[in-house]
């Protein structure tokens, strides 16, 4: 088979994936950088915030027997989701014991100006900002995992709730 066009640039690459002579390319977005310096106080802050206790220099938010699958929670962004100039902090915890297939938990943290951590959302799922917007000026947020129809939540001014589903910018 002659390739031409941009797949005779990608089909040596795939080939050699699929040889296992290189790790395949995957089109993920990296998390947008951090926008706020976070102290290591504000790091514990906002991981008791989100209900993780620290074990062993780990932070651990389900009750994960010990599965091969479980990754302690970690930071995954910060940033100031709703324009207040204070930080909002995306925390995520992997395991299939605790979440299911989708494999990844996450809890969605926010400081207010006197300092306080309150936890906003958490749940089984992959959180992706969107440019849709709730009160507040909240972005919406599509919770991602196995299938093809995620759940869209939207800030009503006190909870994140279930706005929509959609599956690429589409109702579905």
């Amino acid at each position: 088979m002659k390739f031409t066009g941009p797949a005779r640039l990608i089909a040596p690459s795939l080939a050699l994936a699929a040889a296992g002579l290189c790790a395949p390319v995957l089109a993920v977005e990296p998390p947008p950088p951090e926008t706020f310096p976070m102290e290591p106080a504000d790091d514990a802050a906002a991981f008791a915030a989100a209900g993780f206790k620290l074990a062993g220099g780990e932070w651990h938010g389900c009750d994960d027997p010990g599965s091969a699958s479980y990754i302690p929670g970690q930071i995954e962004q910060v940033a100031d989701l709703n324009g207040d100039g204070q930080p909002e902090v995306v925390i995520t915890e992997g395991s299939t014991f605790c979440f299911g297939m989708t494999g990844m938990g996450y809890s969605l943290v926010s400081r207010n100006a006197a300092g306080q951590w309150k936890l906003l959302s958490d749940g089984p799922g992959i959180v992706r900002f969107l440019d849709t917007k709730g009160a507040g000026n909240w972005p919406d947020m599509e919770v991602g995992g196995p299938g093809f129809c995620f759940p869209v939540l939207r800030w009503n001014g006190t909870a994140y709730v279930l706005n929509r589903q959609e599956y690429e910018g589409k109702p579905c």
